[in-house]
């Protein structure tokens, strides 16, 4: 009997020796996992501070540079419109250069007619009333503004 009970003794003592060398590998594996991950978690932390001082670094010249390509679309824009516009004004100053042409607006816009000429404006009655009342003093021609300040005048003498 002493036998078997330093049998089962042994192999008792045997588990938990292997239980014990058992735990110590579990043990040790932890910690070098947990020491691999802290080391990790280091490096991910270095890289996520230098990301972070990159990118915080360059958003103010990122955000300039995009405010003056759009300033500079903007003024691109301007300065064709401003071009258009001198040649529109170009061809307008030809023109006027023409004496048919000035002499057509002279006497389209003033009204004027050449010596030997009889000038002729036909007006509705009842457009010409209700026009009077639709224009502002500057919508209508000279002569009808001067024409409204006789009629005052005279009305206000009576």
């Amino acid at each position: 009997m002493a036998v078997k009970d330093r049998d089962r003794f042994s192999t008792a003592t045997r588990i938990r020796l292997l239980g014990e060398q058992t735990a110590a590998r579990v043990y040790r594996s932890q910690t070098k996992r947990q020491a691999r991950r802290s080391r990790l978690t280091g490096r991910a932390a270095l890289l996520a501070l230098v990301l972070c001082t990159l990118i915080v670094a360059m958003a103010y010249p990122i955000r300039q540079y995009v405010s003056q390509r759009a300033e500079i679309s903007d003024l691109q824009r301007e300065k064709e419109e401003a071009a258009e516009r001198v040649e529109r004004l170009r061809d307008l100053k030809a023109r006027w250069q023409d004496d048919a042409y000035a002499e057509q607006q002279i006497r389209q816009r003033l009204h004027y007619v050449m010596p030997g000429e009889t000038g002729y404006i036909v007006i509705d009655p009842d457009a010409a009333k209700q026009s009077r009342a639709d224009l502002g003093a500057a919508d209508r021609p000279w002569y009808s503004n001067v024409w409204d300040a006789v009629d005052k005048s005279d009305a206000a003498a009576q």
